[in-house]
């Protein structure tokens, strides 16, 4: 069982990144005899996401892959930061978080393949998801309760909102 991480950690991101294929897909790519291919991304993580954007939180998709699929739902969804074709996850995660002027304290990565594990390490939040390959899943700090292309993203998107918000008054 990971630690529970305090609602400070959460109150200070300023970025949510996170690797695409086996986080906000389930990790499955259907690729058509016509060479075309398509993925499945989940209406609650968008929803999320969008959240976020409204909060003032940026969101970085960074993909070992390019896909035609991911950008449109990229687009779809106004993220800012789009990365394809970059297996350096760390690298990536870094170079951004300097344009940004973001230290890894402000930073949640999600991921789940041993390509991500080293940015998962680096972030403040490491996530990872219940059934990631075993290097990620003992690097993250928080594994979500909910699985990958089902709402994984949507609960750490609620985990930054709910910090954010401030205490009801009694």
């Amino acid at each position: 069982m990971k630690a529970i991480i305090p609602p400070a950690r959460w109150a200070a991101i300023r970025l949510f990144a996170m690797d695409v294929d086996g986080i906000l897909t389930d990790g499955t790519v259907e690729i058509h005899s016509d060479g075309t291919e398509s993925k499945r991304f989940s209406i609650l993580d968008g929803m999320g996401l969008v959240q976020l954007r409204k909060a003032g939180v940026a969101t970085a998709w960074i993909s070992g892959r390019a896909s035609g699929a991911t950008t449109v739902r990229a687009t779809e969804l106004q993220i800012p930061h789009l990365v394809q074709g970059r297996t350096d996850k760390i690298t990536a995660l870094q170079e951004l978080a300097a344009t940004l002027g973001l230290t890894a304290a402000q930073i949640v990565y999600m991921g789940d393949d041993h390509i991500d594990t080293a940015a998962i390490q680096w972030a403040g939040i490491g996530v990872s998801v219940p059934d990631a390959m075993a290097e990620p899943f003992a690097a993250a700090d928080y594994v979500t309760r909910r699985p990958a292309g089902l709402g994984a993203v949507r609960e750490v998107c609620e985990h930054i909102l709910a910090a954010r918000r401030p205490p009801l008054a009694e």
